[in-house]
């Protein structure tokens, strides 16, 4: 029996890899560019609650929180609207988001820029890795979240630059958008790769 159908088939998944693994490295450098743009133009941590226009919302460029960086970076990068997507998805599935602030129904002004519910909304859609304190894991554009000092969620995306082979990321941990080694400073809860625009 010929063994070139079970060859050309293993060429064909092997071809199929590289060009999703080259697909993710662009869309991965895609993410970190947008996000490193912010930086020196977001110079302030400020979470007061904001009404936004909406599709499309934001707050002026010049303050954020930590999941400004991220929602403006996916815009940018991607075209994805987080303040959408997750409003949208929110209201399909309201009960399996969380309910740390007591709301009933959702709200496209906050739901997006709360870390918690950014790591509901990436998990539902299958951006999901497993979390590890390997450094080669963690791939340019890559979404991280963890849990600062007072059980505070923050959120970060990892940069394609490193320190002593660290990656280091890019944030908003309240001095403004930075580019600065803090991968494993806290303890990690989530690491997300977007594979797809949803």
């Amino acid at each position: 029996m010929s063994r070139w159908p079970s060859i050309k088939a293993n060429c064909l998944w092997v071809v199929l890899f590289l060009l999703t693994y080259a697909a993710a490295q662009e869309t991965g450098m895609s993410i970190v560019t947008a996000a490193r743009q912010q930086v020196g133009q977001t110079l302030y941590y400020d979470p007061a609650y904001t009404r936004l226009d909406y599709p499309m919302g934001d707050v002026p460029i010049e303050i954020g929180v930590c999941t400004d960086v991220i929602i403006r970076a996916l815009r940018d990068a991607l075209k994805m609207d987080l303040q959408q997507l997750v409003h949208k998805d929110m209201a399909a599935a309201f009960s399996e988001y969380p309910k740390n602030w007591g709301l009933k129904k959702p709200d496209s002004n906050i739901d997006h820029r709360r870390v918690l519910n950014l790591r509901k909304y990436f998990s539902r859609k299958g951006f999901s890795l497993t979390v590890t304190e390997k450094p080669e894991n963690y791939l340019p554009g890559d979404i991280v979240t963890c849990t600062l000092p007072g059980n505070i969620p923050h959120i970060m995306i990892v940069s394609d630059k490193k320190m002593n082979g660290i990656p280091l990321v890019i944030h908003n941990i309240g001095d403004g958008a930075k580019e600065e080694d803090s991968l494993f400073y806290f303890s990690i809860t989530g690491h997300y790769r977007i594979k797809r625009v949803p």
